[in-house]
């Protein structure tokens, strides 16, 4: 099955400006890790943007699990989408435990069910005994994981990662590598995630998409 469909998109910010990228066209299947490669100013994050909704093509469609997010005449709020982003800064709430984070976006359950979704959540990524905890008191790794547990909670379509490593030292990356790639396994997620780093590839994606 076909989740992410997207064909002959091109980006602009302005209209007197060079694309960021032109006729773009490429597809992710149910259960793929699909990496995004590319030197700085290609694009990579602004691909994730278009796909979550933050940004739109100038011209081109995406389809996500069969139905038209975006095209001439289309355009789904992100927040319709069923999309999961996982930012560069993890972009989790200071104030709020870990848990509360994870539970952040499960407002469409009731209230009962947000925090037993929130602790599942928290087992799948190896941080059940740190629900009480705040993102200070968690390293980046452990932020990360939470980031990832917040992004899965309320069961998208497709997980959408930008630069995930980019914040962690070399030693921890390698362990985190494998772990995020068990974390996604066991979840059956489609993933799209961008990197600069080919190693980050190697040891997790099934293929790359590589912009120029």
């Amino acid at each position: 099955m076909t989740v992410v469909e997207v064909c002959s998109i091109s980006f602009q910010y302005h209209r007197k400006q060079e694309p960021v990228f032109h006729d773009l066209s490429f597809s992710v299947n149910k259960g793929e890790i699909v990496g995004v490669l590319g030197p700085s100013g290609s694009g990579k994050s602004t691909l994730l943007r278009v796909l979550a909704g933050l940004e739109h093509p100038s011209e081109g469609k995406v389809m996500l699990s069969g139905k038209t997010v975006v095209d001439d005449r289309t355009c789904v709020s992100p927040e319709q989408r069923g999309v999961g982003m996982v930012f560069q800064d993890y972009a989790l709430f200071p104030h709020l435990t870990v848990a509360q984070n994870v539970a952040f976006g499960l407002h469409r359950l009731p209230r009962r069910d947000r925090m037993s979704r929130a602790q599942e959540m928290l087992e799948l990524v190896q941080l059940g005994d740190f629900a009480s905890r705040y993102p200070h008191e968690l390293s980046g790794g452990q932020q990360q994981r939470v980031a990832i547990a917040r992004a899965l909670a309320p069961q998208p379509s497709v997980l959408l990662m930008d630069e995930p490593f980019s914040n962690l030292d070399a030693d921890l990356k390698s362990s985190i590598r494998c772990e995020i790639q068990e974390i996604l396994r066991k979840a059956g997620m489609t993933c799209m995630f961008v990197t600069h780093d080919h190693q980050d590839v190697e040891a997790i994606c099934d293929r790359a998409i590589k912009m120029s």
